[in-house]
C-alpha cells in the first residue's frame, strides 16, 4: 500500500491481489490469496525432500525464536519456512514458458527474435516506432503505441538512447532531448546480499544436481518499521563466487545468503555511450545508508549463530567467511561486508511509476511516460521501490 500512497491508487493490496491470484498456480493452497489455475505453476519442497543442511537451518531457526512458516505467501507470514518456487521439476517457468507459449499461434501477434533495439523514433512528443537491427539489417517498425518491456536495465537505456532522460546526462553522450525526464535510470533498486560460507565435514554428501535453495527466513530487523525487510536463505550446495573464477558444480561447502529485502538506498544506471550494443553503467551505491549496513550487519551475525547452532554440528567442519576477525568487532564486520556485498539480482524502478506532480516520476500508473503520447513502459523498472520477495514479473 506504500505505492498507493504516493499516488499510485490503483496498486493497492486490495485491488492487486486478484491479479497475483491470476499469476499463479499453487497446489499447496487454496484460499483468498493464492491462485490456482495461472500459468505460473509454483511448489514447495514438502519436508521429507529437505536436504540435512536445510532441516539443520529449519530446526535452528526454530530454536532461535522464529516462527514456522509453512506459506511464505501469506500476508500475514513471518519467519521459517520452504520457499515458494516457480520450478517444478527442476524447470522455472519463466515468462516464455507461461504467457508466449499460449499465445504464439494467435494470427495478431508476431514473435521476431534475434533483435537489437537502436531507438523509439518520435514525431514531436508522439512515439511513432523502434528502429531495429537484426540480421545486419536496420529496420523501422511503426505504431500507434509502443509498449516498451524491456526491464529494469534494458528500458531506461532503450529511452535514453531515443532522448528521453536526463537532459544533461543526454547531452554529455551527445543524444538529442526529446524529453528532459530526470528520472529515468534513476531510484536503482535491488535486494543488497552477502554470502555466509562454510566448509562441510569430510565425506557429507554436496550434490550439485540436487535442490540448492529449499527454506528461507523472513524476518524483521531489529528496529525497523519495515515488516520482513530482511531474508536469509539456506544453500545446500555452494561454490566459490562464479564471478571469482568459482565452478558452478565444483563444491566448497554450504552457504546462507542473506539480504535487505527493503533496503533504504538506491543507485543509478548512465549510459556509457550512445551506442545501443554497449552495456550501460550500474552504480548499485549498496549500503550508503546507515540503516542498510546495521541490517545487513546484524543479518549476519544471526546467520553465524544459527551455523553454530548444534543441529549443524555433523555437517560443519569450519566457517569459511566471515572469518573470526573478520567478527571481531562492527568496524571489521562493516569492512567484509562493504567488499563482499553482491546483487541478488532484483534490480527494480528505474522508471519509477508516480503522479506527474512527482519530478522523478517516469510513467502514471497505467505506465504511460509522463509528457510523451504512445508510449509505455510495463516492467519491473516502472516499481516505485522494490517488493520484499524476489522479484518473478509478468513481463
Amino acid at each position: 500500500d506504500s505505492w498507493a500512497s504516493e499516488g499510485n491508487d490503483q496498486w493497492n493490496f486490495q485491488k492487486l491481489i486478484p491479479f497475483f491470484n491470476k499469476v499463479e498456480s499453487d497446489p499447496d493452497f487454496r484460499d483468498d490469496f493464492h491462485g490456482s489455475d495461472g500459468p505460473i505453476v509454483m511448489h514447495r519442497f514438502k519436508p521429507d525432500t529437505w536436504l540435512p543442511a536445510q532441516t539443520a537451518f529449519y530446526t535452528a531457526c526454530l530454536d532461535s525464536g522464529y516462527e514456522d512458516c509453512p506459506d511464505h505467501n501469506n500476508p500475514d507470514s513471518t519467519g521459517v519456512g520452504p520457499t515458494p518456487l516457480n520450478n517444478p521439476g527442476g524447470i522455472r517457468i519463466s515468462t516464455a514458458m507461461g504467457y508466449l507459449d499460449q499465445s504464439r499461434h494467435r494470427l495478431n501477434l508476431t514473435i521476431r527474435p534475434e533483435c537489437l533495439v537502436h531507438r523509439i523514433l518520435f514525431d514531436g512528443n508522439r512515439a511513432t516506432g523502434v528502429e531495429l537491427e537484426s540480421g545486419g539489417e536496420t529496420f523501422v517498425v511503426e505504431a500507434d503505441e509502443i509498449i516498451l518491456s524491456a526491464g529494469a536495465i534494458g528500458s531506461p537505456q532503450i529511452l535514453m538512447l531515443s532522448g528521453v532522460g536526463p537532459a544533461s546526462h543526454l547531452d554529455s553522450i551527445g543524444i538529442p532531448v526529446v524529453k528532459d525526464a530526470p528520472g529515468v535510470g534513476q531510484n536503482l533498486r535491488d535486494h543488497p546480499a552477502v554470502w555466509i560460507t562454510w566448509r562441510t565435514k569430510e565425506g557429507f554428501p554436496l550434490d550439485g544436481l540436487a535442490p540448492r535453495m529449499q527454506l528461507t527466513l523472513r524476518y524483521t530487523a531489529e528496529n525497523s518499521d519495515l515488516r520482513n525487510d530482511m531474508k536469509i536463505s539456506m544453500q545446500s550446495f555452494a561454490t566459490e563466487p562464479v564471478n571469482q573464477g568459482g565452478g558452478r558444480m565444483e563444491p566448497l561447502g554450504i552457504r546462507m545468503t542473506s539480504g535487505i529485502y527493503l533496503a533504504a538506498g538506491a543507485g543509478e544506471l548512465r549510459l556509457e555511450s550512445a551506442d545501443p550494443a554497449v552495456q550501460p553503467i550500474l552504480d548499485y551505491n549498496y549500503l550508503k545508508e546507515e540503516s542498510d549496513v546495521r541490517r545487513l550487519r546484524e543479518s549476519v551475525r544471526i546467520c553465524v549463530e544459527l551455523g553454530e547452532h548444534e543441529s549443524f554440528k555433523d555437517i560443519i567442519q569450519e566457517r569459511i567467511a566471515p572469518t573470526d576477525a573478520e567478527l571481531e568487532s562492527d568496524d571489521a564486520l562493516d569492512e567484509w561486508i562493504q567488499r563482499v556485498v553482491t546483487t541478488s539480482q532484483h534490480i527494480s524502478c528505474t522508471c519509477k511509476m508516480g503522479p506527474s506532480s512527482d519530478p522523478m516520476a517516469v510513467v502514471d500508473q497505467y505506465g504511460k511516460v509522463h509528457g510523451l503520447e504512445g508510449l509505455r513502459v510495463v516492467d519491473a523498472s516502472i516499481m516505485p521501490d522494490c517488493i520484499r520477495a524476489n522479484t518473478n514479473a509478468t513481463t
